[in-house]
């Protein structure tokens, strides 16, 4: 397939806002594509060239773009900076000088898919001295072979703005509609994309094989495994009523980390590494957790798979320090700084794989015993530490262990159905998050974790900031809708911080994912649906103006969620519930 045929199907998804039919688009693109190209085709539709947990980044900004555009039409860069400026969009500026420039206009219209694909694939290894130059004759000599459509979708992607409008599950109901001309096999495509999230590699083994491909996708030390998540009940009785036996930990205010052991050192971009690790939104965090490196002095394991929250420690105390602290360990850069600020303990509490056996479907209780065995014990210096549980089927002794941890500085329990399978992605009833009734930061029982949709740019003080309040919403199915808008709790220092955030996910128009928003709401720049806060409020009232059918009284900002995916904010079924749990009866 050409890479002009494939921007005819961009164009077409581009242009159509109902997600059915953005379904039978891809099945109609998945069931023309060829087995060898199917899978770098999906990357390209995420606007990658690799798995989202692979760390590699074509590392190409606006200014580097222009230039290659500029460089691609032999035109000057105040040329593309115009048409950049009046259509709000480097591929549509792109595309409008590509039609302007008649002399190639119609040149490359046979560039594969492979061809195109391998060009970014090489952009993206481009670095070092020398790189920024060599990126742009690789990007203009493409640009320059390119038809005009194609144009508009080739900048798109190595800007990361492809902004099409739907996630990977819209994906893999294409790919169950390819199969089976429905979604009926979409619950056994997410099972198994749960356990190994690479939507090339899920395609190319249902493009040879069928449905029977998915049965040689394993999990492997190196790729992620998504997270099993936390639901939510109101009581402690209710938790022994539905799960029977229980384990309960402690929930740490921290980091989640998924940490990847292999004894055998494997070459990645020229160093030895044996550990790699990722956040619960796939990010890979490897570079950021240094230390354990040398983490295989505690682990009786050839390979193995850890989940785990990082926590940093205060070096004068040995106290655990709050979330805000711990996540600086986050930054990109001075990592050696912060490691020697912000020491790590790392509490871990499952193992998912062991020395080439998946362990997902084995029983916690069974588990927890392998966990136990494979840490190394008496070594109080080690980073990794397991954490603390007691099992019980008595409400009393939850709330009181509940209780235990509060007093302790942690954020209250984790309860955990003793006898139950480690449920990648889901938020099933095997894990409970159990907070206090009466919140320290509002009457809620629990924060909310939201998606910025937009901000407003203020009046006042606020107005020299370029922003006074912002627009926040929930998940519903592969979209979301408003809850609230937060205006109040924020330092000025914040409000900067927000303002440099959310211009990076800036966009010209309101992204797709946003079908509900009233005229009232509309904010004066949308924000993609890329950044994830954490809110608190006194309660939930009912609303006919929001699109969750609730809205939070008193919202406040807690803090932003880089460590998590807007697939893992707070749904519009979860906030129902939270309104029922409350008493239902605000008005």
């Amino acid at each position: 397939m050409t890479f002009a045929e494939l921007s005819i199907f961009f164009q077409k998804l581009e242009a159509t806002p109902s997600r059915n039919a953005m379904t039978e688009i891809l099945a109609e693109l998945f069931t023309k594509a060829g087995r060898e190209e199917i899978g770098k085709l999906c990357y390209l539709l995420q606007g990658r060239v690799a798995p989202l947990y692979e760390p590699i980044e074509f590392g190409v900004g606006d200014k580097l773009m222009i230039r290659a555009i500029a460089k691609a039409y032999g035109v000057e860069d105040e040329i593309v900076k115009r048409a950049f400026g009046k259509l709000g969009d480097l591929g549509a500026a792109a595309e409008h000088i590509s039609n302007q420039e008649s002399r190639i206009r119609n040149q490359g219209k046979n560039r594969t898919i492979d061809n195109v694909y391998q060009r970014l694939v090489e952009i993206t290894g481009m670095g070092g001295e020398g790189s920024q130059e060599g990126k742009i004759e690789a990007l203009a000599e493409l640009l320059g072979s390119l038809d005009a459509l194609s144009v508009r979708y080739f900048v798109r992607i190595p800007l990361d703005k492809l902004r099409l409008g739907f996630s990977d599950m819209t994906i893999l109901d294409a790919l169950s509609w390819m199969l089976a001309g429905d979604k009926t096999q979409r619950e056994r495509l997410e099972e198994v994309y749960n356990i190994r999230p690479d939507i090339g590699l899920l395609a190319t083994q249902i493009k040879e094989r069928g449905i029977a491909g998915l049965s040689h996708v394993k999990a492997v030390v190196g790729a992620p495994i998504l997270a099993s998540l936390c639901q939510r009940l109101p009581t402690a009785d209710e938790m022994i009523k539905k799960m029977g036996e229980v384990a309960v930990e402690g929930k740490y205010d921290g980091v989640r980390v998924q940490i990847h052991y292999s004894k055998i050192a494997r070459e990645q971009n020229s160093k030895i590494e044996r550990v790699k690790t990722f956040s619960r939104n796939l990010e890979n965090t490897t570079e950021m957790f240094p230390e354990l490196q040398e983490v295989g002095k505690q682990l009786n394991a050839h390979d193995v798979i850890l989940d785990s929250e990082a926590v940093g420690m205060d070096p004068a105390t040995g106290k655990l320090i709050p979330f805000q602290e711990t996540s600086t360990r986050k930054r990109k850069h001075d990592i050696q700084a912060s490691l020697l600020k912000v020491p790590l303990k790392f509490f871990v509490f499952d193992i998912l794989y062991k020395d080439g056996k998946d362990l997902l479907s084995t029983p916690l209780s069974e588990r927890r015993k392998i966990l136990e065995e494979t840490i190394k014990e008496g070594d109080r210096g080690g980073m990794l530490v397991i954490a603390p549980q007691i099992v019980t089927d008595s409400p009393e002794r939850i709330r009181s262990y509940h209780d235990e941890q509060i007093k302790k500085g942690l954020e209250g329990a984790v309860v955990k159905k003793w006898h139950s399978p480690y449920e990648p992605g889901r938020r099933g009833y095997s894990w409970v998050k159990f907070k206090e009734e009466e919140g320290k930061i509002g009457k809620l029982t629990d924060t909310i974790d939201a998606v910025v949709m937009g901000y407003y740019r203020g009046e006042g003080k606020r107005a020299g900031f370029g922003i006074g309040a912002f627009l926040v919403g929930v998940r519903k199915g592969e979209d979301f809708v408003t809850i609230t808008k937060i205006g109040t709790g924020v330092t000025d220092e914040m409000w900067k911080s927000l303002k440099t955030a959310f211009s990076r996910q800036s966009s010209g128009i309101r992204p797709k994912q946003y079908p509900e928003v009233p005229k009232m709401l509309e904010p004066d720049v949308w924000i993609e649906p890329k950044i994830v806060v954490e809110i608190a409020g006194d309660d939930l009232t009912k609303s006919s103006t929001h699109g969750a059918g609730v809205a939070v009284r008193f919202p406040r900002l807690v803090r932003i969620r880089t460590d998590k995916s807007p697939a893992q904010a707070t749904s519009v079924e979860e906030i129902k519930k939270m309104y029922r749990e409350q008493g239902g009866n605000r008005n």
